[in-house]
């Protein structure tokens, strides 16, 4: 048995007995005029490790309460620190938010002076779509802030992210230029060849598309850039589109096609503009 246990079950009895004592030893005392006899001796004996050992308890309460005391003002400390941290951490990552926005707004002006009849609708990318099949992502506006499908969407820069394929009343499926549904009319080069970046399967695995149906006579370089042809009218006109990573050949060798590297980081986009007006080039 230990001590808080002994404590708890013979205290009482304890007490009642060291009292006795007490008594004992004082009327003692006054029959033998102050001289200790025998019973004041051996309450001595008795009383003195009673004593100690109430002294032992007591500063054991008082060390047990000094570390409760210390932890818990240790904790509040602790949880005081934790908050101080996450909200440095959210001002910091709003910050770092404010700024990105602002560099993308005044790219934003810039494109807008450079197409000045582009109509813009701005909007958050909410998720992306996990099927290996496809290369789309959904945005946070809709039918009701005046989009439609087919739309085309593009970053603050003026590159082209892809295009609006379907539509709910807040919401809106992108998909992207690297999609296996891509089929934008494109100039390739300095001389503005036209072809088509068409969607492959193959090429979405690596993040790229196809740059095909060239011009009788035309050649493809790597390092060409690839802009929007306008024609259609399904895409602006100028809108960048990406470089030439690769020049290959189907299989028979005869016919050369692009592999056509996105301008836009796709994985790092956030944010993108749908443009819901432009001039249409005949």
């Amino acid at each position: 048995m230990n001590f808080k246990k002994f404590l708890r079950r013979y205290g009482t009895r304890l007490g009642a007995m060291t009292l006795g004592v007490v008594l004992i030893v004082a009327v003692s005392a006054h029959f033998l005029g102050g001289r200790a006899g025998v019973v004041s001796d051996t309450a001595g004996i008795v009383k003195s490790p009673v004593q100690s050992a109430v002294g032992v308890v007591v500063d054991w309460f008082e060390s047990l309460y000094g570390y409760i005391y210390e932890y818990d003002m240790l904790v509040a400390e602790n949880e005081a620190l934790r908050t101080q941290l996450a909200e440095a951490q959210e001002d910091a990552r709003l910050g770092a938010e404010a700024r990105d926005e602002n560099v993308r707004l005044r790219e934003l002006l810039g494109l807008k002076q450079r197409h000045s009849d582009f109509v813009f609708e701005s909007a958050r990318i909410v998720n992306w779509n996990s099927s290996n099949w496809t290369s789309s992502f959904t945005i946070s506006k809709g039918e009701s802030s005046g989009l439609q499908v087919g739309m085309p969407v593009v970053t603050e820069a003026g590159e082209l992210v892809g295009e609006i394929s379907e539509l709910g009343e807040t919401w809106a499926n992108v998909a992207t230029v690297i999609d296996v549904s891509t089929n934008v009319g494109v100039l390739v080069g300095e001389a503005g060849n036209a072809a088509m970046a068409i969607g492959d399967f193959a090429l979405m695995q690596d993040g790229c598309c196809k740059i095909y149906h060239l011009t009788e006579g035309t050649s493809l370089l790597e390092g060409d850039t690839v802009l929007t042809s306008g024609q259609g009218g399904a895409y602006p006109q100028g809108l960048v589109v990406g470089t030439i990573e690769n020049v290959l050949t189907e299989a028979g060798g005869q016919m050369p096609y692009g592999v056509l590297r996105p301008s836009c980081d796709l994985d790092s986009l956030s944010q993108v503009f749908v443009v819901t007006q432009f001039d249409v080039v005949e």
